[in-house]
């Protein structure tokens, strides 16, 4: 006998090798329907389930598991874009606060995508987090002592 369990978890592992989608959300409509016969196939026929509540219940779950995804892949799209803005300050300098509370200040060489953030690689070592970074000067607008302090030159 099929149990739900068991098309849910056949549809599972046949879908993660294809996609990366998971719980209700790799569900095909083909799945979902084996889903709703092996419900009205198993019920007591003296005292049938009520088929619109299990679908609705469905319904809901998979609602909720697009939600989920879509949130998951809204996040990634935010990372994106926040590692293509910090691009864009390449070779200025720029200030803020570093992870140890500390001020840094420095010309930007790199930037690195962590688990933690976008991070501003300084020609001086250090990091700064984009989050902590509050200001930015193109180098060109700054006199030759202000680069020697900065160590630009």
């Amino acid at each position: 006998m099929t149990t739900t369990a068991d098309i849910l978890n056949t549809s599972q592992t046949s879908t993660k090798a294809s996609s990366k989608a998971s719980g209700f959300s790799s569900l095909t409509s083909e799945d979902f329907t084996k889903v709703i016969i092996s419900e009205l196939s198993n019920q007591d026929p003296l005292s049938p389930s009520d088929t619109n509540a299990l679908l609705q219940q469905l319904s809901t779950i998979r609602n909720i598991q697009s939600s989920i995804d879509l949130s998951d892949k809204l996040g990634a799209l935010v990372s994106d874009n926040q590692f293509s803005s910090a691009s864009t300050v390449i070779g200025k300098v720029v200030g803020g606060v570093s992870t140890d509370n500390s001020r840094v200040i420095g010309k930007v060489v790199s930037v690195s995508k962590t688990d933690d953030g976008i991070f501003l690689n300084l020609n001086t070592g250090q990091q700064l987090s984009m989050k902590n970074m509050d200001g930015i000067i193109d180098p060109s607008s700054l006199t030759d002592d202000e680069k020697k302090l900065l160590g630009l030159l």
